[in-house]
């Protein structure tokens, strides 16, 4: 598993050396918001056909992936699943540190006249959602572009909405909040802590 790489939108999830905050979501809240988005995701398309699930790097992947799971599982046909990095396609690369680019990986069918739905883990100024929509542009034209979030912690700096959230969480600017998944952090959870307190 590739070590954790900062992401640019600065306070979304970083398990540096800060404190460690309260849990807002536990591993079950966690299984329980995804299984309702896969749902809700189902009824808005009515049914899994010509879906694409195209996760953000870099938890919005695994994400992207057991909601997958989960569609499959209800109706018994897989969905098409993949990833997109939109590292370079930020408008704020020269004011943040920059992760190295991720691979995207879009499903052989391609998203041409498909309903993709993005999958991220936490919404915050709504730039990485820009960034992935010029990402899409370059990939071909869905018939539309739905968000998913685990996360809206509000702050929003373009007029960008999640169709499908898991919780609003209300925040301030000087609050992290910290997303962990199995997949690449050993457990879920979601927690909310004060920047820059040391633990």
């Amino acid at each position: 598993m590739p070590a954790h790489q900062p992401d640019p939108d600065a306070t979304t999830h970083d398990p540096g050396s800060i404190d460690p905050g309260h849990v807002v979501l536990d591993a079950r809240d966690i299984s329980r918001a995804l299984t309702r988005i896969s749902h809700e995701i189902l009824e808005r398309n009515k049914g899994p056909e010509d879906l694409v699930l195209l996760g953000l790097h870099t938890r919005g992947v695994p994400l992207a992936r057991r909601i997958g799971e989960r569609i499959t599982s209800v109706e018994g046909a897989p969905v098409a699943v993949g990833s997109l990095d939109v590292t370079m396609y930020r408008d704020d690369l020269r004011s943040h540190p920059a992760r190295g680019p991720q691979k995207t990986v879009v499903p052989p069918a391609g998203i041409d006249g498909r309903t993709v739905v993005l999958v991220d883990d936490v919404l915050f100024s709504g730039r990485t959602i820009r960034a992935a929509l010029d990402a899409l542009n370059d990939l071909g034209r869905p018939s539309a572009v739905r968000l998913a979030v685990l996360v809206d912690r509000g702050h929003r700096e373009l007029p960008i909405r999640a169709d499908h959230v898991g919780k609003n969480l209300p925040s301030a600017r000087s609050e992290r909040v910290s997303v962990r998944l199995e997949e690449i952090d050993g457990h879920d959870d979601v927690r909310i802590s004060q920047m820059g307190d040391h633990a």
